[in-house]
């Protein structure tokens, strides 16, 4: 946490965070760092997010002038998604990809050329990636809080959308925001979702998020509630969201629909049409509260699989601080964590792609995949490492066989550790940079 104040303080210092209408920025993201730490339950993300999401952009509104594209200027020439060498193994497809293609298709509708894009978000920041000639195709923010604290006051009116997707594209790359309302009252409490108050509240700050979006008139990504429908399946009599009383059909958008953790999702999905018909909103599954199969028909019950695309997780911590658990975010977790990028030993990549892949085919409706919150630690044969350099090598195993991705329904992979200690682009020793660079050199590759 400390890390994320000193941040805070130098944006004071040199006037970034804008103040508008009483307590700066800054103050607030304080308010939230210090709530973590007086015990009022909030989760490690919930924190992190809340710092991340300020000192990424201050206070999003100061414009750099920055134009042109993306890193590789969303190359022209795409390769397919055919199969490369030693990339079939362990049952995993690789087809050519075409216009109805989901991936294929859900590019079109970013305006992008159809090929795999890489972003970034969660703590990387737009000056870091530009010192570094990195221009991503997306980039992410997390949107935290419900009521006086929360986002919408960061800036009047919930300006920080407007501001934060502003100066995305003025990088050439895609706004992607991560709605993350959910953890107000602590980590795993969901009580409030039966509160009228605070449900009112929720739901004014999705609606301001789309409306806000809505301005903008170009697409933008939304990842729905990270951890809360892990907590909704592990709290629901019989794992039923349907059986979870939730307040829902007192909003206009959603009169129809039912009073329940269920209705919640289908909800997110109803507003988001209703406001900001080019918003594409993707729901994460938490896959530590169950199989593939059991969490895929959980997520159709609450309408994952109406909205545009799958947010995969492949682990919102670097694998060495897991195993390390020297810091609170990164202990109490079972190994092992570090990944076999051959592919044979347990756990491996294929069977982290199998496991998404499974969970898609239970979900039902094909929707496309992205991978979110993705780790950015340096591979290395030994164990663990310190805090901002801990030991991964998902950067390195998924820019060097993009193909797999590509053939497997991806469209999009993001970058970024899920807590304060995390690797980052400027402690990985500029792998991320060189890595996606070379991916860019060959024009990427195409998607399915």
């Amino acid at each position: 946490m400390r890390r994320w104040i000193q941040i805070l303080n130098k944006f004071d210092e040199v006037g970034i965070m804008k103040k508008e209408g009483g307590a700066g920025n800054a103050r607030e993201a304080r308010y939230a760092a210090d709530s973590g730490r007086k015990g009022r339950g909030y989760s490690h993300r919930y924190a992190a997010a809340a710092l991340i999401s300020l000192a990424l952009f201050g206070c999003g509104g100061e414009g750099d002038g920055t134009s042109g594209g993306s890193a590789g200027t969303q190359a022209t020439s795409s390769a397919s998604a055919t199969t490369q060498p030693g990339a079939s193994e362990g049952g995993l497809k690789h087809t050519q990809g075409t216009e109805s293609a989901p991936a294929t298709a859900i590019l079109n509708k970013m305006g992008r050329v159809p090929r795999l894009q890489v972003g970034l978000g969660s703590g990387q920041s737009t000056d870091d990636m530009k010192a570094q000639n990195i221009r991503p195709d997306i980039v992410d923010t997390y949107l935290v809080g419900v009521g006086q604290n929360a986002w919408p006051n960061w800036n009047t009116d919930g300006a920080y959308v407007t501001y934060t997707a502003q100066r995305v594209q003025g990088m050439g790359a895609t706004p992607m925001f991560t709605l993350y309302q959910m953890a107000s009252n602590g980590d795993g409490n969901i009580s409030g979702i039966n509160d009228a108050t605070f449900m009112n509240s929720y739901w004014s700050q999705v609606r301001m998020m789309y409306d806000r979006i809505n301005a903008l008139g170009t697409p933008v990504l939304v990842n729905l509630e990270p951890d809360f429908w892990g907590y909704v399946w592990s709290k629901a009599p019989n794992h039923d969201p349907a059986q979870l009383a939730a307040s829902v059909n007192n909003q206009q958008e959603c009169s129809w629909l039912p009073n329940t953790a269920a209705g919640i999702g289908m909800c997110l999905v109803s507003m988001g049409r209703w406001h900001a018909p080019k918003a594409l909103l993707g729901f994460p599954p938490s896959f530590w509260t169950g199989t593939p199969d059991v969490i895929g028909k959980e997520m159709q019950a609450v309408g994952a699989n109406q909205a545009d695309f799958i947010v995969a997780q492949a682990g919102d911590r670097d694998a060495g601080c897991l195993e390390a658990a020297a810091v609170g975010e990164c202990m109490g977790r079972t190994g092992p964590f570090y990944l076999d990028e051959n592919n044979v030993q347990t756990p491996n990549f294929h069977q982290e792609q199998n496991k998404v892949e499974a969970y898609r085919d239970a979900l039902g409706n094909g929707l496309p995949i992205l991978w979110w919150q993705t780790p950015l630690g340096v591979p290395s044969d030994t164990p663990g490492g310190t805090p901002n350099h801990y030991r991964d090598n998902h950067v390195d195993y998924m820019l060097r066989n993009p193909w797999e991705y590509g053939g497997l329904h991806t469209f999009a992979i993001v970058f970024g550790g899920g807590g304060t200690y995390s690797t980052n682009i400027n402690t990985d020793g500029g792998q991320f940079a060189r890595l996606f660079g070379q991916y860019l050199s060959y024009g990427g590759v195409g998607v399915q």
